[in-house]
């Protein structure tokens, strides 16, 4: 009989040796990311970076879960077939997502700038043969909401108008259910796979040794990070638009971001994505005007919001519904279940079936706003979900963060989240258990009726939520792998529709803002990486971007799936679907001592007649003698800078416009409309502020009297005069 080998991780010492002493558990060489360490870069089935350590390299060199176990792929999830959906047993998912719910308190990680509103939806078409949903069977029907709008990198305590994602939440209390449509103002994402949320997020936020810059994207390891997703770079192009800056948060878009379903009374299931559409229209800031607005005001959406919905001028959504089938999805150069790509409405026309009304503000800002819980989970029958990467693990994640945030699983009694229908099962006790269940029926099945005691709910299968039942979805769930669908490796295709949809302003102020983040990028080799990939969404971006950094243009990056021509969609263009109207904006009046009190009084009944404000400007805010009596203003010139108006008028006698001439605070007033390219309405005796202003005439600088035929539009033909752009 052949002798047993002994194993080769088997210590050998001399006999009579004693054994080395057990390790300690200090912990003394675990330094997560202080190491140096040699890789292979190679390319994934969606043309994704895995960077492979590579092989002979010490023990530190290798990537490993919390428990020592080495990670063969960082980039995607376990999913049942390269199109199924996650699977619960990806063990490496479930614990990198659940400690980085868990590493801040108490605030969210992310989206911890929030403002929040009530209100109500009313659906205005019904669609019973698309969803068995309660809600959309008569039109009519309504239900209350809950809205909380955030931006996504800063803390509690950052600004309102960083250029930054939106945070676009609602929370649906219908009486089937909470359904929650937890979205942003843009439709796509950074990343198609959920298990690199958290490397996202790190690459962000505050950079790790200085813990800063705060807000902000304009920094080496955000930047590095997307010069090695390519995946990213059609977000990238939204992100540097003025879609990332809104002008308030009652003038921006919302999306569900993600594929869902619908699925009917008879089972049929079609896909379905979500739109928020403003009935005020779109409407953005310029980055010089976001950055004035930060210093002149940091609540300046959050004050916004409350003060329109308290004056009774309240914010409405159209939601709107993009509904395909399989076929269609099929036959598309792109994956529908890439969070990363859009479908052109021109392709899949947004029909409105609904109305969302934002009528009440909070009543205490900690127990709404700040305790409010979204889960994406939260949807009703007639609602499902889609096998999309990023959205499967969105359902594990939220869920899982509550715990950490609210310090209990019972953070659905808190009255915000609650359901407003009846909700009975058998889960018991817990942190913060407010409910007093009776009785003895914490189980089921259980028979206690029988002796005559409640013997509590039961399960309803004609009723209850039951998933659609098909999973193809051009898949083989019989395989379980880490690796992503094909057509998930087109990465520049949409990025190049966004950019070539928009106006030659906005590609301006796309390409300035390339300019801008990007040079606050100290590494260079990350500048060359970001210039490389943007020769795959267009020529001229890039070369205007490395102009722009007085840089030489590199080689294109290798695409791994070459970009496809798509027809330009106006739908994605603010400044082509702009509203030259007074509703919801605000008019900036200056005046003095002096003014004629007529004029002011007609310029504002006009402007309220057409259902704007006005916000009275003057060197005082005392009481001011004026022909016509006396007039109150509501700010002081140096406070009320015009960067918090949507356009501005002045009333003002020569002698006093002579006196403010000298003030920078009043010059600067105008200065700022001119460069923002608002609209400016004036009197004769405001010419010499505008003449020391450098203020030109133009189709937006004008006479009070000819205010509100033009409105308050943007003048971006100014632009190229005040400006250098990209």
């Amino acid at each position: 009989m052949a002798k047993p080998t002994k194993a080769a991780s088997t210590p050998t010492r001399p006999q009579g040796e004693p054994a080395a002493p057990a390790l300690d558990n200090a912990l003394a060489d675990h330094q997560p990311g202080g190491i140096a360490t040699s890789h292979k870069d190679a390319a994934g089935n969606a043309g994704e970076l895995h960077q492979n350590a590579a092989e002979g390299s010490p023990p530190a060199a290798y990537l490993t879960d919390n428990f020592g176990h080495r990670i063969a792929d960082n980039q995607n999830s376990l999913k049942a077939g390269a199109r199924g959906p996650t699977l619960l047993e990806d063990f490496i998912l479930r614990e990198k997502i659940f400690h980085f719910d868990h590493e801040r308190i108490p605030e969210r990680i992310v989206h911890a700038r929030g403002s929040g509103a009530h209100g109500v939806f009313e659906v205005t078409k019904a669609i019973p043969e698309l969803t068995k949903a309660g809600l959309f069977q008569k039109k009519g029907t309504t239900c209350p909401v809950f809205v909380r709008f955030s931006t996504v990198a800063g803390g509690a305590g950052s600004v309102d108008t960083p250029r930054d994602v939106r945070g676009f939440a609602v929370k649906l209390y219908t009486d089937q259910g909470n359904w929650d449509l937890v979205g942003n103002n843009i439709p796509v994402f950074f990343i198609q796979d959920a298990i690199k949320f958290p490397d996202l997020v790190h690459s962000v936020k505050m950079e790790a040794d200085r813990g800063y810059p705060q807000a902000a994207s304009a920094h080496d390891t955000f930047w590095d990070f997307i010069g090695l997703m390519p995946e990213s770079l059609h977000m990238i192009m939204w992100a540097m638009s003025d879609r990332a800056i809104p002008r308030t948060l009652r003038m921006m878009e919302g999306f569900g971001v993600h594929t869902f379903r619908f699925v009917n009374a008879a089972g049929e299931g079609k896909f379905v994505k979500f739109h928020w559409k403003p009935v005020l229209g779109m409407e953005s800031l310029i980055w010089d005007e976001a950055v004035k607005i930060a210093g002149a005001d940091p609540d300046f959406h959050r004050r916004d919001l409350f003060e329109s919905i308290d004056a009774g001028s309240f914010p409405a959504w159209d939601l709107g519904v993009q509904v395909f089938d399989e076929d269609f999805a099929a036959a598309q150069p792109y994956d529908v279940l890439d969070a990363t790509k859009l479908i052109p409405e021109e392709d899949v026309p947004v029909q409105i079936i609904g109305r969302m009304t934002l009528n009440r503000n909070v009543d205490n800002f900690f127990a709404e706003t700040e305790q409010v819980a979204f889960l994406p989970t939260n949807v009703i029958p007639g609602i499902d979900f889609s096998n999309d990467p990023l959205l499967q693990g969105r359902l594990f994640s939220y869920l899982d963060t509550q715990k950490s945030r609210l310090g209990t699983t019972n953070f659905h009694q808190i009255p915000i989240n609650a359901p407003k229908c009846p909700f009975h099962n058998m889960q018991r006790d817990g942190l913060m258990q407010t409910l007093v269940p009776t009785g003895r029926a914490n189980y089921e099945p259980n028979s206690l009726d029988e002796a005559g005691e409640p013997n509590g709910p039961r399960a309803c299968p004609a009723t209850g939520f039951s998933s659609f039942e098909a999973n193809a979805e051009r898949n083989d769930p019989t395989e379980k792998v880490r690796v992503r669908a094909e057509l998930f490796a087109d990465h520049y295709s949409q990025a190049r529709l966004f950019f070539r949809s928009q106006t030659d302003s906005e590609q301006a102020h796309i390409a300035s803002a390339l300019v801008f983040e990007l040079s606050k990028v100290s590494l260079e080799h990350v500048r060359t990486r970001v210039l490389s990939r943007l020769r795959n969404v267009d020529e001229t971006l890039a070369r205007r971007v490395a102009d722009g950094l007085a840089m030489p243009l590199p080689e294109a990056a290798p695409a791994a799936r070459e970009p496809v021509e798509m027809k330009p969609s106006d739908a994605l263009s603010i400044q082509k679907n702009a509203k030259a109207t007074f509703e919801g904006r605000k008019l900036g009046i200056l005046f003095a001592e002096g003014s004629d009190k007529a004029t002011i009084d007609k310029l504002k009944a006009d402007v309220e007649a057409a259902g704007g404000s006005v916000f009275l400007v003057a060197p005082k805010v005392g009481g001011l003698q004026v022909k016509g009596g006396t007039l109150k203003a509501d700010g002081k010139l140096d406070g009320s800078p015009s960067v918090m108006f949507d356009a501005v008028a002045s009333v003002l006698m020569p002698a006093e416009a002579e006196k403010l001439s000298k003030q920078g605070a009043a010059v600067q007033w105008f200065m700022d409309a001119y460069g923002h390219c608002k609209t400016i309405a004036h009197c004769n005796g405001t010419k010499v502020i505008l003449e020391k202003a450098g203020i030109e005439p133009d189709e937006g600088v004008l006479p009070n009297e000819q205010l509100m035929k033009v409105g308050p539009a943007r003048h971006f033909a100014r632009e190229p005069k005040i400006r250098d752009l990209a």
